[in-house]
């Protein structure tokens, strides 16, 4: 949402009114004060807690330089016209920010901070946030389980580092200021997946693994196998990395491993992938070998909350379900991680990758 700010500056000409900007000349200054000819209409003063509130960029100003000011009060005793310089330089500061994110430029931000959702830092004297998610791919925090704290670790390295990125969102009205480092590179990455579609087959480097999935980075055209200098990275989803139920995508790929993976779908800018699609299906014969009712031998591979994960064969793995015992103590004193049983085939689901099993009583 964009909060539309004005500068309501006033004509060298027109009339004074309070509240609005005016611009003029630093023409003296004191230990407590700064003085400003504002032409024809006299001389403003800023003093007192307008002075104090903004002394670091005063005492950075010098005779003959241009500011902007903001109407406070018409005339004081003195005859002056008091001036706040602190609300001008927010409000300009806004109003430059709304230009900013309406024409895309790219600017430079220092990181001065973190929190557990993402960078902290400022443009314009304005205090902004760039979210976890607004990171470009090569900075994502690659953390497997996804522990916050690690995270947050994560980003603690990018104090006092300067990044480039553009204004996504601001709202003046709650002083808020949303930046993107990943949005600078949308327009590069829509011009490099012209030159895929989905089903194309790709090779790249895995350059990061998180809990959710890993990252491949790939040429950016096909006619080019060097992807370090203008390639894209995309998305291998941990449900697309194999057939078989994976629980740490660590198991299944590791960084700087090069794999064929295939574009399963484009969409915002994001490119999404998938290894099992290039291997074969071992869900689609077992239909043809097992049925309901079949009694089947079959290895403990885990327990958890909701059953028991057992290997049929390698890459095909069913649950018997918790509710098949009385609770889960009862369902670890019958069966043991690593040990094979008799099991019954209670439904068999091949597109849906699922086959229910209950434990054949000895």
């Amino acid at each position: 949402m964009i909060e539309k700010t004005t500068v309501k500056k006033i004509d060298a000409n027109g009339p004074l009114t309070i509240g609005a900007t005016i611009e003029g000349k630093v023409v003296a200054r004191d230990r407590s004060s700064i003085f400003i000819d504002l032409g024809i209409h006299g001389t403003g003063i800023i003093y007192g807690r307008e002075f104090y509130s903004v002394k670091d960029v005063i005492k950075n100003l010098e005779i003959g330089d241009k500011v902007y000011a903001k109407i406070v009060e018409l005339e004081n005793d003195e005859g002056y016209r008091e001036l706040s310089l602190r609300d001008a330089t927010k409000e300009i500061s806004w109003t430059r920010l709304k230009e900013l994110k309406e024409s895309g430029q790219i600017v430079t931000v220092k990181v001065t901070g973190v929190n557990k959702g993402g960078l902290l830092t400022s443009l314009d004297g304005i205090q902004a946030f760039l979210p976890v998610s607004q990171l470009a791919a090569e900075h994502y925090p690659r953390v497997i389980d996804a522990d916050k704290q690690k995270i947050l670790k994560e980003l603690q390295k990018f104090i006092g580092k300067t990044l480039e990125v553009k204004v996504l969102d601001l709202l003046a009205e709650e002083n808020k200021l949303i930046l993107s480092e990943k949005a600078k590179s949308e327009e590069k990455t829509k011009e490099v997946l012209k030159n895929y579609k989905k089903g194309d087959i790709v090779e790249g480097e895995i350059t990061g693994i998180a809990d959710f999935g890993a990252f491949i980075k790939f040429a950016s055209s096909p006619e080019k196998e060097d992807a370090n200098d203008d390639g894209i990275e995309g998305l291998i989803h941990i449900s697309e990395l194999d057939w078989q139920l994976v629980e740490n995508p660590a198991e299944v790929v590791k960084v700087g491993e090069t794999v064929k993976a295939q574009i399963i779908n484009i969409n915002n800018n994001q490119v999404f992938l998938s290894l099992k699609a290039l291997k074969t299906n071992p869900w689609e014969e077992i239909e043809k070998q097992y049925k309901k009712g079949d009694v089947i031998k079959g290895k403990v591979t885990k327990f958890s909350t909701f059953g028991a994960f057992v290997e049929i064969k390698p890459k095909i793995r069913g649950l018997c379900h918790i509710s098949e015992f009385e609770s889960k103590e009862k369902m670890e004193e019958q069966m043991k991680v690593g040990e094979t049983y008799d099991f019954q085939v209670l439904l068999i689901e091949p597109k849906e990758h699922r086959m229910s099993l209950k434990l054949v009583a000895k």
